[in-house]
């Protein structure tokens, strides 16, 4: 019991403190790329200015000037922005450590996907993570990165790759938080290895009466700008594990590829009205019309037990007695009052499926959750089969 209760509140620690974390980089992320389109060139600016931006906050007026390289001199106090990011990845690490990895056989795993043990999961997840932020680092270095357009096909295309591999090893829960984390990682190592490092070194120049290196920043803008583009997508997938047809229906991995695709497309929009350009409002119809595919695409309902795209048979009319048979012998155990499954003290989200009441109920959440999509059981751990999961969406919508 008390290692239940201990991991339920380390799990809400950790989200609390990675949410907060992540509103205050996001936040100072999307105002400093703001702020960095609406700067404009005036007369009398002083040397080394590129642009300047008049603003109103909270009752006061600011002004805001940009060095390209740096000032002549080091100013006296320097604000850095950084723990944000870093505080954004340690905590959702840690998440990931309490929530993933400690239950990998409830959410990393699903077992009629590929049937893999907690420590192999684990270091499959760990290791892609890696990998994946090894070879952005590479492509980056190598100066592949200053040819914009291919390289950001290469790396949607690279994307997309990943989240197909992953929906075929991993848990669709765990595919879309394993393909958000390595985003994530590349996001905050971008902070970490390049862009605080190069302002460390454009400082050091300074104090050493040196003019600096104007390579370090536009290195450093460059990665600025891909955070910029990979921001809204990081952020669906995150959330998505509240939603279970999105990631537990049969086209998983095409939906986050939409999602890939959206989320520049809206950062671009904004984008170009900070810059003061006329407002790209055929962006709205892209986002309309992949919302739509979206919506289409997770009605599609879950792949059978062996991963294959095609729909099992089930009775035209379903008795109460057929549906009840199979949600107590394969979520009541969890969903009780007293649950019987080790380490679950109370029933996950407080729902309760032990009574023929609690069914009837409930028949909208069983069939989102185990009927239109796989999310429960979580791994498919008591096994549901897909001629039970047929039963039950073609009980919901007539439900007795």
């Amino acid at each position: 019991m008390w290692g239940s209760i201990i991991s339920e509140w380390l799990s809400l620690i950790f989200r609390w403190l990675h949410v907060v974390a992540a509103i205050a980089w996001i936040g100072s992320s999307f105002y400093f790329i703001h702020l960095d389109l609406s700067l404009k060139p005036r007369q009398g600016l002083p040397d080394g200015v590129m642009g300047e931006a008049w603003q109103v906050h909270g009752g006061g007026f600011y002004h805001m000037v940009k060095y390209l390289i740096a000032p002549a001199q080091m100013p006296s106090e320097v604000t850095w922005f950084k723990w944000e990011a870093y505080t954004t990845w340690l905590s959702g690490f840690a998440l990931m450590i309490v929530v993933y990895y400690l239950n990998a056989d409830l959410f990393l795993i699903d077992k009629s996907i590929l049937d893999l043990t907690p420590l192999q999961a684990g270091l499959f997840s760990f290791g892609s993570l890696a990998l994946a932020w090894l070879l952005y680092e590479a492509a980056c270095r190598s100066g592949l990165a200053r040819h914009e357009l291919p390289f950001a096909i290469g790396g949607y295309v690279f994307l997309v790759a990943l989240t197909y591999a992953f929906t075929h090893v991993l848990s669709g829960r765990g595919a879309f938080n394993q393909i958000g984390a390595i985003i994530g990682t590349i996001m905050v190592a971008n902070v970490f290895a390049l862009i605080i490092p190069n302002q460390k070194k454009i400082v050091a120049a300074l104090l050493a009466g040196e003019t600096p290196d104007p390579k370090l920043g536009k290195a450093g803008k460059e990665r600025s700008v891909h955070n910029n583009y990979l921001t809204l997508p990081v952020v669906v997938l995150m959330i998505s594990n509240h939603y279970p047809l999105l990631f537990a229906t049969r086209y998983n991995w095409v939906i986050v590829a939409i999602v890939l695709a959206l989320g520049p497309v809206i950062r671009h929009f904004f984008n170009e009205r900070h810059k003061g350009r006329p407002s790209p409002w055929w962006v709205w119809g892209i986002a309309a019309a992949g919302m739509i595919a979206i919506a289409l695409l997770s009605a599609a309902g879950p792949r059978d037990a062996k991963g294959e795209a095609k729909a099992a048979s089930a009775p035209d009319t379903p008795t109460f007695a057929q549906v009840e048979e199979i949600v107590l012998s394969r979520c009541s155990m969890c969903h009780a009052a007293e649950p019987v499954w080790d380490g679950i003290i109370t029933a996950p989200k407080g729902v309760l499926l032990d009574s023929p009441e609690h069914v009837r109920r409930n028949a909208r959440l069983i069939a989102r959750n185990a009927a239109w999509s796989s999310a429960m059981p979580p791994g498919n751990i008591t096994e549901i089969t897909p001629e039970e999961r047929a039963v039950l969406a073609a009980w919901a919508p007539n439900r007795d």
